[in-house]
């Protein structure tokens, strides 16, 4: 059978792997879009031996990337999860990760040109409308991989990206305490639900029986908390403006405890039914602005520090995420954080004809 070659650059960004694509080079309508997409994957199977996904949530997402025609965007970047065992593409949400390796493809790609040392990459969020600021490294005129910034859950050492965000609060929500509180109880339990980039609901640990530092396979066996955190998750996607949530990944729900390596507050995060091996990078931004709400579930236990400039280490099974928030008059006004990013490929993939036979190799 014959296949098609669609160009496409898989990157690691953040702590996620994903194929990058320019917009032009997929389908515009979008439900033969998204049948490209599960090819590309190889959805629904649990390997995804059939593509190239990696049978993993954090391997099975994709970047949409085109030039902008919006006032203050260079690019837009609209992200897709692809599931792994379900034939289905979610947009209901970001991936700060997968954003971490936009401003480079767009570079890669032409979108942008290269400035000085250090470009800037205005990047319209399709999925939420907000606006990021990738400042990627670009030293002799390219993108630069190579450098001594660490993050946890990515081995060795690459350049450090630092991205910055205007006005996430209530990106999905309309608010970033979509329910009006800052404290809701929810079947007896008292939860926190706010969108600060991603929408999450907070709970501690200690309010359903654990102790927040469990592994991740230890809660993901935990079949009577799993069925306890969906009852909770589906009412609280109602009351956080979003609908019925039972084939959607938001809201994230995040079990938090009291800091044990030094950081501001402990997590265990699920997306949405799966323990995260690490956390969001927007999910970390909500946390971290959660712990900033005077009522909120996670203040008393949280340790934030003091000033209009506070960086906060997020803790989770594998490490830690620093978030840096900015306060004005004691409010919310801004947040940013370091990711890095890396171009594992650049060439085409292939699917079947079949699915799509009108692209062709550049």
């Amino acid at each position: 059978m014959a296949q098609t070659r669609i160009p496409c650059l898989l990157m690691r960004g953040g702590t996620s792997k994903g194929a990058y694509f320019l917009a032009s080079d997929l389908p515009q309508e979008p439900a033969l879009r998204d049948r490209v997409l599960l090819a590309v994957m190889g959805s629904p199977d649990a390997r995804q031996i059939d593509g190239i996904g990696g049978g993993d949530s954090l391997t099975s997402k994709v970047a949409i990337i085109g030039a902008s025609s919006r006032e203050g965007a260079d690019v837009d970047y609209l992200f897709a999860q692809v599931l792994v065992e379900e034939a289905r593409v979610d947009y209901g949400q970001n991936c700060g990760n997968i954003l971490a390796g936009v401003g480079p493809f767009a570079i890669e790609r032409g979108l942008v040109a290269v400035t000085t040392d250090v470009t800037p990459v205005r990047i319209y969020m399709a999925n939420t409308g907000q606006i990021a600021i990738a400042h990627v490294p670009t030293p002799d005129g390219e993108v630069r991989y190579h450098g001594d910034a660490r993050i946890d859950g990515v081995p060795g050492q690459a350049a450090a990206l630092i991205v910055e965000f205007e006005e996430v609060a209530g990106s999905s929500c309309g608010a970033l305490l979509p329910t009006g509180n800052a404290r809701d109880v929810i079947d007896g339990v008292e939860v926190t639900c706010i969108d600060n980039g991603m929408p999450v609901v907070l709970i501690r640990a200690q309010d359903v029986g654990r102790s927040g530092d469990e592994r991740p396979a230890q809660l993901d066996a935990d079949a009577p908390l799993k069925q306890r955190l969906e009852s909770i998750r589906l009412q609280a996607g109602a009351r956080m403006n979003l609908g019925d949530v039972r084939l959607r990944n938001v809201p994230k729900m995040c079990l938090i405890a009291p800091p044990q390596a030094g950081g501001a507050i402990n997590t265990r995060s699920f997306i949405p039914h799966r323990c995260h091996t690490s956390i969001g990078v927007f999910g970390a931004v909500s946390v971290a602005a959660a712990c900033l709400l005077e009522d909120s579930v996670a203040a008393a236990m949280a340790v934030t520090g003091e000033g209009d400039a506070r960086r906060l280490s997020i803790e989770h099974p594998t490490g830690e995420f620093t978030v840096a928030l900015h306060l004005k008059e004691g409010n919310l006004a801004g947040c940013g954080l370091m990711r890095t990013a890396r171009l594992l490929f650049d060439g085409v993939v292939c699917i079947p004809s079949a699915v799509w036979c009108a692209a062709s190799v550049r």
